[in-house]
């Protein structure tokens, strides 16, 4: 598989990061064989938080082989330095590491967390704190509130923004575009979420991917387009949804990766003018 430079660094991602939400409630030898198949298909990007459930306690154990090998980022939604800590040192016990190559501020939505997280008393402060002591080696952080993320991004010199770029949101969202055009100017690596979605899902509608709060696509062909699109913007990697269909189907779109045609970009485009994207300017949280 591919392999993108993370931004300025000297580090080199896999088009594809495994999303730990593949290994959340699976058993530990489900868990094990799902890690073996990412490490097999050329994958070395590992995203996983706190807040997937069991993840954390699932990844640790299937990763702990690999280790040496990989990019492992992980997350944290507490704004304040003060409670922090704690969660990272539980983190870092359940993933069976002594750090983790990236650290990001989790799902940022409003003005008022970027206010918090700035604060002195912030999370970003205990951030540079863990990558002084060599805990961390890169900062970033991850989003879905654009104006939100934007503002944060001009604040400091983040490593890398986590965030949607889907053709829907793009083109019919209206989502995606200054994020992309900012972390350039800024020298930011853009790491990409939500590749394969199509829409929410309706409130009367049959959950069929149990693992995925919107509903994603239904085929390979579906994701093959849909990845295409993300990887011909100027991001490093995509992370991927948490049900093994999709990261397969994802993997095999990558090892055959060619950067969509004008028309093809033209076609896209107008199938967005009839989609239901899952963020857009006006419809930002979860």
């Amino acid at each position: 598989m591919e392999k993108r430079q993370y931004a300025k660094h000297d580090v080199h991602l896999s088009l594809v990061g495994f999303g730990g939400i593949l290994v959340t409630d699976e058993t530990t030898e489900e868990s094990s064989r799902r890690v073996s198949i990412a490490i097999d298909r050329g994958v070395n990007y590992f995203d996983v938080a706190p807040t997937y459930g069991n993840a954390e306690e699932m990844l640790g154990p299937a990763l702990e082989p690999y280790r040496n090998d990989v990019f492992l980022a992980c997350k944290t939604n507490i704004r304040h330095a003060e409670g922090a800590e704690k969660e990272f040192r539980q983190s870092l016990a359940n993933l069976r590491t002594d750090h983790f190559d990236l650290y990001q501020i989790h799902g940022i939505e409003t003005e008022e967390e970027v206010d918090q997280v700035l604060a002195p008393d912030g999370a970003l402060g205990f951030f540079r704190k863990l990558q002084e002591r060599g805990d961390i080696r890169f900062i970033g952080f991850s989003a879905h509130n654009e104006d939100a993320a934007l503002r944060l991004l001009k604040s400091f010199d983040f490593d890398s923004v986590l965030f949607p770029i889907n053709w829907a949101t793009w083109h019919a969202g209206g989502v995606g575009q200054r994020i992309v055009e900012t972390a350039e100017e800024r020298e930011t690596a853009v790491l990409a979420l939500k590749a394969l979605a199509l829409r929410r899902w309706n409130a009367t509608e049959e959950r069929s991917w149990n693992k995925s709060w919107y509903r994603p696509v239904d085929t390979y062909e579906e994701a093959e387009q849909g990845l295409r699109f993300t990887l011909s913007r100027p991001v490093v990697a995509t992370v991927s949804p948490g049900n093994l269909e999709h990261f397969e189907w994802m993997c095999d779109a990558a090892e055959r990766f060619t950067p969509l045609s004008e028309s093809e970009e033209q076609e896209i485009e107008k199938l967005a003018t009839s989609a239901e994207p899952i963020f857009s300017r006006t419809v930002t949280a979860i």
